[in-house]
């Protein structure tokens, strides 16, 4: 088994001179000062990638930055479900018995590090190269043909609720991009971004970095451990979507339970992908914590909130804390380490025995899920 034992995280946001080497490098020395560790005693490194510093060997180009030298070098690329993907690797790699230490880390100046433009045509391109971005779509606009099923279903106002709570838990995080305090009804009347999306249901483009050290599991080295982690992938592209309605997620985390040999009933904190509010409504209502269409409603009436029966992304998740890229959802695996060591501040609820993680990458089109104990 293997035990998170370190933790880094940047402020997200606009952090302007920062490269996203830098940015990966004050999270990598972070996560090794928390865990007690020196450079030397890392012999395992995984990184994601980078849409600001696209280089092939992104890996091997930070232990040379940084100063590692491992055994063993990896870099992974699953869009928003990478952090995740990355911590999984690592347990993998570990259980195997690859790699005793490893570092995980990831980051990006997307905000201040390209144009809104670059930004824009980089991300787009997760579209099929054919039939997809030829006619010009976005990001916003792929998530709002499956925010528009959606509806259909199930009406959309009530989503506007999850916007509100991140907003809220942002707000009580040192270090969050978004801390202005919000309402259903601003949601519902910001500028509109792809119908039925609007402004308050995307997240923001940040800069940030997010690392850990995954180890193998010590009496003598306190940290959580990961109990089950899978993944589920079901298409790439929207157009080749076997449906609008129903993804891998469900799959993904009842794999994870089963590892772990728990239910879904025993988890006691989620850390949910939120890149978009659709986003975070279909995977909590997917994964079954919450019933379909009731996301919003149970939001509202106060069931993820910290005091509530399922405390959800504390932190605020990416709508709110912010998204940096790939190390945009390692800061839902740092909030929750934070939320079982019992030091999560203001925000702190009881902490967890049991927690779901759980990233999706594309257009909820890849998925990854974790399932962490309480090592306390």
């Amino acid at each position: 088994m293997s035990l998170v034992t370190g933790i880094g995280l940047t402020p997200f946001g606009r952090l302007s001179g920062a490269s996203t080497l830098d940015l990966m490098s004050r999270a990598a020395a972070d996560a090794l000062s928390d865990a007690g560790l020196e450079r030397r005693e890392i012999d395992g490194l995984i990184t994601g990638y980078s849409t600001t510093h696209p280089h092939l060997m992104l890996s091997t180009v930070f232990a040379e930055h940084f100063g590692l030298h491992p055994s063993y070098a990896h870099a992974v690329q699953l869009g928003g479900a990478t952090g995740f993907a990355l911590v999984m690797l690592a347990h993998l790699l570990i259980e195997a018995g690859a790699a005793r230490r490893i570092l995980v880390v990831a980051g990006e100046n997307r905000l201040s590090g390209q144009t809104r433009d670059a930004a824009i045509q980089t991300l787009a391109q997760v579209g099929h190269p054919t039939y997809e971005v030829p006619l010009g779509p976005t990001i916003p606009a792929y998530y709002g043909l499956v925010a528009s099923r959606y509806a259909h279903e199930h009406g959309i106002d009530g989503i506007a609720e999850l916007a509100v709570l991140m907003r809220a838990n942002a707000a009580r995080t040192p270090g969050a991009h978004l801390t202005e305090p919000i309402t259903a009804a601003m949601v519902r009347d910001s500028k509109p971004i792809a119908a039925p999306l609007r402004l308050l249901d995307c997240c923001p483009v940040s800069d940030g970095g997010g690392a850990f050290v995954i180890e193998r599991a010590d009496p003598a080295r306190p940290g959580p451990r990961i109990r089950g982690a899978a993944q589920a992938h079901t298409h790439q592209h929207v157009s080749a979507a076997p449906s609008l309605t129903a993804f891998g997620a469900g799959d993904s985390a009842g794999r994870a339970l089963a590892q772990a040999g728990v239910a879904l009933a025993d988890i006691r904190y989620a850390a949910i992908y939120d890149s978009f509010t659709i986003t975070l409504a279909i995977l909590l209502e997917e994964i079954g914590l919450a019933p379909r269409g009731a996301a919003g409603r149970l939001a509202r009436e106060g069931h993820f909130s910290p005091e509530g029966a399922m405390p959800l992304n504390t932190h605020g998740g990416l709508l709110s804390y912010g998204h940096c890229g790939v190390g945009g959802a390692m800061a839902h695996l740092a909030e929750t380490v934070r939320q079982m060591r019992g030091q999560a501040g203001p925000r702190q609820v009881a902490p967890p025995g049991l927690a779901l993680l759980h990233g999706d990458g594309g257009v909820l089109s890849s998925h990854v899920s974790l399932v962490l104990e309480n090592g306390r």
